[in-house]
């Protein structure tokens, strides 16, 4: 098979994406391991390849010797016809391997319109997509992610589910697995005994029962599964495995540099944010670690840019110790240093003079929203003066350009809200020409890029609607209408696409066939504008006799069985449902670090996050 893959390679576009044979990839004897790992990211290699998690278990698995863990990216259309017209099964970068003849088959759920690909890729490697169809022990189809938070739409092609972080739970599984392919074990043998291990969900060993409205009546384990499955997390930061080395891509990507992360979870509690909750509670890194993370990554890779990421990278509590000692020797090995993640409550003008030493590019910051009382009401706690007062410290230390992230379409907000966002852009240009330091001959951009809201599992927002797309577009509108300057530019998400991401998002295991009829329609690369064709998914929905609308635009009551409920991710409901009410009326909630909310996360820790 590898002569006839080297023979279509020319007749592709980017063959580099198939190509395998990057610095710092892990080839192995497949003679002398015991277990073998094909680890999918559901989309094109630009976009995989970028995917810190996926770098972080591709060498977690390969330190094993008995495990090669191989990757595998979403081949795009172009190369996806070459394969079947030449009878190529779905293959490996490192051995060009067929996925089928793996042990495991991973995929990595980070958002929702990757999911067709997912099946698309198991009929590619010539596989049954449903779980129940492939009866032998191997090979098990396993999946892991944010998304995982709410596996459900999903549950009839995947074998198992891993819930939180995977850095200890995953060799557990495949200690667990090595055992039982030893022994003999059937495919269910195993999955019962996988059950048992915290932070691993089979599906098959729950049924689910719905009233005559399509609700949930109840979730039912079977087989001595347990009521309830509680994430994962990894304890000690600065203790856990991290890759010394990065797979080099031959070809640009999204992500092209080393990243180093610093901590995981959030203090911040915005109650749209799916992520600032489901990686609760905080734990950080330590600055020296940080440290000889950044430099072995830039040694074994030759990157000349390193990110440091987390969900809010200014609230790293030791970024002054850290950034020191990082200036000192990326500047030396002409090493670019970028942040991402910056807040704009605690963006101070010495943090922009040591962003400046390496590096002065646009700055970007997320309000979220136009007016006071919405930001209040999705907890941003952020005042306008504070915006403001960070633009002017980016204006005076010269930048020319910020882009600033808002959402639309959030709960209580209004047209006036919608306004406010504009409104907000023109007092910030108009700040800019008030700088009697401005340099000369040049102009302010500042770009306003505005999401839609879509209603996530374990947040506080878990149980709004979303607003309809006739709303949405008329919303985005209005935005553009309220604009009164070209020195802002403005984009936002398409309204159809969100409304998409709200279905699976909140979905139930009876989307399982639409997927199927979308994907039988050619529905594949949903993310990408090209290939996202919003006809036939409703087309799809319309044949499964499923209405879209039940998932996305229905506001769900507090005592509903909601599909995720069997599933624990730290943060307790009651918290959930007080800081919704809140949201009602526009009270904001203290950060973590200034006050303890009681969202029950610290359980996780076994004591207090701070």
């Amino acid at each position: 098979m590898r002569q006839e893959i080297d023979r279509i390679l020319p007749l592709v576009q980017k063959p580099g994406r198939y190509a395998g044979g990057e610095l710092n990839c892990i080839l192995k004897d497949p003679d002398q391991v015991k277990m073998r790992i094909a680890f999918c990211f559901p989309d094109v290699y630009e976009v995989g390849m970028s995917h810190l998690g996926m770098k972080i278990l591709y060498g977690l698995f390969n330190q094993s010797p008995d495990i090669w863990c191989e990757r595998v990216f979403a081949p795009w259309p172009d190369m996806q016809e070459q394969m079947e017209r030449h009878s190529i099964p779905l293959f490996t970068l490192e051995s060009r391997d067929a996925v089928g003849q793996f042990d495991w088959i991973c995929f990595t759920l980070q958002y929702e319109l990757s999911f067709t690909n997912i099946l698309n890729m198991l009929r590619l490697a010539g596989l049954p997509i449903r779980a129940e169809d492939r009866e032998d022990l191997w090979p098990l189809v396993i999946c892991g992610g944010p998304c995982a938070c709410n596996p459900e739409p999903l549950c009839d092609f995947v074998d198992a589910f891993i819930l939180g972080e995977g850095e200890e739970v995953n060799m557990e599984v495949a200690d667990l697995y090595l055992k039982h392919k030893e022994m003999g074990s059937s495919k269910q043998e195993f999955l019962k005994a996988a059950a048992q291990i915290p932070g691993v969900y089979v599906p098959s060993l729950y049924d689910v029962a719905y009233h005559e409205d399509g609700t949930i009546r109840a979730v039912m384990p079977l087989d001595g599964a347990p009521d309830k499955v509680t994430k994962r997390i990894v304890q000690d930061m600065s203790s856990t495995y991290y890759p010394d080395k990065f797979v080099v891509p031959y070809i640009e990507v999204v992500h092209d540099r080393a990243m180093t992360e610093i901590f995981r979870g959030c203090i911040r509690g915005c109650r749209f944010c799916q992520a600032g909750f489901i990686y609760r509670p905080v734990r950080e890194k330590s600055a020296q670690v940080i440290g000889e993370q950044s430099r072995a990554l830039c040694e074994s890779t030759g990157y000349d840019e390193i990110s440091l990421t987390s969900l809010s990278t200014s609230d790293y509590s030791q970024l002054q110790e850290l950034l020191p000692d990082l200036l000192q020797w990326s500047e030396e090995q002409k090493v670019n240093l970028s942040l991402p993640s910056l807040r704009v409550d605690n963006f101070s003008s010495e943090l922009l003079e040591q962003l400046n030493k390496v590096r002065k590019s646009g700055l970007t910051f997320a309000p979220e929203a136009g007016t006071q009382r919405l930001r209040d009401a999705i907890n941003k706690n952020v005042s306008e003066e504070e915006i403001m007062r960070t633009c002017r410290i980016a204006f005076e230390g010269g930048h020319t350009s910020v882009k600033l992230y808002f959402m639309l379409s959030l709960p209580t907000e209004t047209l006036d809200d919608v306004a406010g966002i504009a409104e907000l852009g023109q007092r910030i240009v108009d700040l800019y020409y008030r700088n009697p330091n401005k340099p000369k001959g040049k102009g302010v951009q500042v770009t306003i890029s505005c999401a839609v809201f879509v209603p996530k599992p374990f947040t506080p927002f878990q149980w709004e609607p979303q607003d309809t797309i006739d709303v949405v577009k008329e919303k985005q509108k209005h935005l553009v209408s309220s604009l009164t300057t070209r020195k802002i530019n403005c984009n936002w998400h398409d309204a159809e696409t969100s409304f998409l991401e709200a279905v699976f998002a909140r979905g139930d295991r009876r989307l399982g066939k639409v997927m199927e009829a979308a994907l039988d329609k050619g529905c594949i690369f949903d993310s990408w504008e090209e290939f996202f064709n919003f006809d036939k998914w409703m087309e799809a929905f319309e044949a499964c006799g499923i209405d879209p609308a039940f998932y996305a635009n229905r506001r769900r009551s507090f005592d509903e069985v909601l599909p995720w409920d069997h599933l624990d991710y730290g943060v307790d409901k009651s918290f959930l449902i007080r800081e919704v009410k809140k949201a009602y009326e526009s009270q904001t909630t203290p950060h973590c670090r200034l006050q303890c909310s009681g969202c029950g996360a610290n359980r996780l820790k076994g004591g207090p996050c701070f």
